[in-house]
């Protein structure tokens, strides 16, 4: 399912408009992470 809220990183829902700030910024950033680590591995 599409997601309009804008907070999906890969715009389908991933039920984050539900998440408070703090918790949509940890999230965020954690998959960020997570993201720079794959990259790394190239």
């Amino acid at each position: 399912m599409d997601c309009g809220c804008g907070r999906s990183p890969n715009g389908k829902c991933l039920g984050w408009h539900d998440l408070s700030e703090e918790e949509y910024l940890r999230k965020a950033n954690k998959r960020s992470m997570k993201t720079n680590q794959k990259a790394r591995r190239f």
